[in-house]
């Protein structure tokens, strides 16, 4: 492709549009229909709004609402008109906020009715000149100064690496990191997966993810919209619902959570996958025995494949050949993977260490961190994704361990030390660890450690409810253990392998 083209995603998506756009592109649970040409119209009203409003290409529009319909014409709309969307986990609270439009300056903040006060006090305070709502059901202040607006909108020419999107993963210093992400990371990692997976017009994805991150609003929208299919809108998972939906669709993405609670569902079984052709597993650590599981009661095997938000995916096992359990398969097309040792020498096959990746799938750099940038990147530009690792002498990926000690909680990153830092400010909290532990359902759990001062005792409730008030809710910790104190090695570090192997059972 030519350095001077268009590499606007939206492009890609008007390219690979049906020609019949009437064709359904998206249906909720409810039996609503929105065809291709519905979505061009909306995002085109949306699109001209924005440019209305004051935004202005590469400017920032902080989105904070339910799933629906409409926040997925917002997201186009964005697209279309050079603006970077920032979408934000809808779990978040005041504090995290706050730190989310003070560091991405958006220019306009779009949340649900039941935030708008808090949004409106946080943008007074930062200096974001605008907040509107938007509501699950498509009501709002958004929606209905949009209704007013031309159907139509050019969409503007972008550089390969213009900004798209601007996401947030925390850090191990417990401060979020901007991932810019361009429109040739998503377009080229979006066309490698509808190749490699075999995405067609013919498909319909059964989408029950949550869109505020890369799985489902990335991996899963572009797969479809990159390929002319269509896809089945489920505003949250539900085993039962998604048992009585899976019949009409053909492809499914999710978490481990939704296979393990499918499993647990009586009435799933083959039958309910006959008209499927794939299901697909990321954002965490697919178990063997659940791969296994799922094979014996449906004669289909899971795709497992890795990705993060720095890079969306990197590996993925084959739709036509080894699916191997506990991988998540060789390199993508265009992906270079290596590990390495801890002086940064490529390691032998089948030997673990640190994995890096490189590629058109890597994101341009951190937001505002220059210093983090160069320092998350080698001399020859491989990304050091903190992830541990060991490549087989056929490619597969094994990913072993996480160096920076992240938890995933339901296919969400937790990062212990944002937790840590609220946890030791609280009146009565010495100290604290925060670690993951195996958990049933959701992968592993969150559990607290803590050393509480004598002056003023605690329970784990008041703790478990501190947390509540000021973090996420697949943040908070499920437990909370009271110690005297934390174990350490010479060097003075907390040694949360100890921890984990202590209060690692009974979740």
């Amino acid at each position: 492709m030519s350095e001077t083209q268009n590499w606007n995603i939206y492009q890609a998506f008007v390219a690979a549009c049906p020609a019949n756009r009437d064709r359904v592109l998206l249906e909720t649970a409810t039996g609503h229909s929105y065809s291709y040409a519905d979505a061009d119209r909306e995002s085109a009203r949306l699109a001209n709004c924005l440019v209305e409003l004051g935004c202005k290409v590469g400017d920032r529009v902080t989105v904070q609402a339910d799933k629906s319909p409409q926040v997925l014409w917002l997201y186009l709309a964005c697209l279309r008109a050079g603006l970077v969307y920032h979408p934000l986990n809808t779990a978040y609270q005041a504090s995290e906020l706050a730190y989310f439009l003070g560091n991405a300056e958006p220019r306009l903040v779009v949340c649900s009715s039941e935030s708008a006060a808090l949004f409106t006090e946080l943008a007074a305070e930062l200096g974001v000149q605008r907040v509107l709502t938007l509501n699950s059901d498509g009501s709002g202040s958004l929606s209905k100064l949009a209704m007013s607006h031309d159907d139509s909108f050019s969409c503007v020419p972008r550089a390969a690496d213009d900004l798209a999107a601007l996401l947030y993963s925390s850090g191990t210093t417990g401060q979020p990191k901007g991932i810019m992400l361009s429109h040739r990371n998503l377009m080229i990692n979006g066309e490698t997966l509808v190749k490699e997976w075999g995405f067609s017009h013919t498909d319909k994805l059964l989408h029950a993810l949550p869109v505020f991150h890369v799985h489902g609003l990335f991996v899963a929208v572009h797969c479809v919209l990159l390929s002319g299919a269509s896809m089945l809108w489920l505003e949250k998972f539900d085993a039962q619902v998604v048992c009585k939906k899976l019949p009409d669709c053909t492809v499914m993405m999710g978490v481990p959570t939704y296979y393990t609670r499918l499993l647990g569902a009586a009435e799933f079984d083959a039958g309910v996958c006959a008209n499927m052709r794939l299901f697909v597993s990321g954002s965490a650590p697919l178990l063997t025995e659940t791969f296994d599981a799922f094979e014996q009661r449906t004669g289909h095997t899971i795709i497992e494949r890795y990705g993060m938000t720095e890079t969306s995916m990197n590996t993925s096992n084959p739709l036509n050949g080894e699916r191997r359990a506990g991988t998540v398969g060789p390199a993508l097309p265009g992906v270079e993977l290596r590990v390495v040792d801890g002086q940064g020498k490529q390691l032998p096959a089948g030997e673990p260490g640190d994995l890096q990746v490189r590629g058109p799938n890597v994101f341009q750099g951190y937001w505002r961190m220059p210093d983090k940038t160069r320092e998350d990147f080698t001399e020859d530009g491989f990304f050091n994704t903190g992830d541990k690792a060991n490549i087989s002498e056929d490619g597969y990926v094994a990913i072993v361990g996480r160096a920076k000690d992240m938890i995933i909680c339901g296919g969400l990153n937790v990062y212990p030390k944002e937790i840590e830092q609220l946890l030791d400010d609280m009146p009565g909290i010495m100290e604290s660890a925060v670690i993951g532990v195996p958990h049933a359902d959701f992968g592993e759990a969150v559990v607290a450690v803590i050393v509480v001062s004598e002056k003023q005792p605690l329970q784990a409730r008041d703790v478990i409810n501190f947390a509540k008030s000021q973090l996420a809710n697949f943040k908070v910790p499920k437990r909370v253990f009271m110690v005297d104190q934390l174990p350490r090695n010479a060097m003075g570090k907390v040694q949360k392998n100890l921890l984990r192997e202590r209060y690692g059972g009974g979740q």
